[in-house]
């Protein structure tokens, strides 16, 4: 991969990441009445700029914003937000150094969000116990970049689950989502038995 297209994978990447820590308000597509205070879709875009502000990337960033805001509790949160950051490191082959650069840009403190009483499934030498779990809150399967999986749904984890990364101190497990088969990125704050 040349640099240029690194380049680029960066930028997308820091886009990706400042819009999806924005305020809905603060976005031209809030301010265009194309989407309410909680990136609920209004209208449908049909001005040039209106379709500069709401487009295929922007509905996607959004739906991944109304996931994360479900959420309830810090550390959930947190490690919604490392198997989403995870998945955009898989997808762009970016390095952890990227990625810590990436998350300096947002100004992000992962240690802002961890609380006690964080459920933790882990054996030995850091592997995930495996078995089914619920999934805490909706999540993207790894191929489509979709919402697919629900929260409460089920996902399986076999025997040798070890971390595939670390991202932001989560460990970053690869698991599969039991009712479409779909391979998903998660972190155990995301998971409970």
């Amino acid at each position: 991969m040349g640099i240029l297209s690194k380049t680029g994978d960066l930028v997308y990447t820091l886009r990706f990441l400042r819009l999806l820590t924005t305020k809905f308000e603060d976005t031209t597509a809030f301010k265009l009445g194309i989407i309410d205070k909680d990136g609920k879709k209004l209208k449908k875009a049909e001005t040039s700029d209106e379709k500069s502000a709401y487009n295929s990337f922007h509905r996607m960033v959004f739906n991944l914003k109304k996931l994360l805001a479900k959420v309830p509790g810090g550390s959930s949160k947190l490690a919604s937000y490392a198997s989403a950051l995870f998945l955009i490191k898989e997808t762009l082959t970016l390095s952890d150094s990227s990625v810590e650069k990436i998350n300096e840009a947002c100004a992000l403190d992962p240690l802002e969000s961890l609380t006690e009483g964080s459920q933790w499934f882990c054996a030995k030498d850091g592997m995930l116990s495996p078995g089914i779990y619920s999934l805490t809150n909706p999540k993207m399967v790894n191929s489509t970049c979709e919402e697919i999986c629900k929260a409460g749904d089920k996902i399986r984890v076999s025997p040798d689950a070890y971390p595939v990364d670390n991202i932001l101190g989560q460990d970053i497990f690869e698991a599969v989502h039991v009712p479409t088969n779909q391979e998903v990125y998660v972190a155990v704050g995301e998971l409970r038995r």
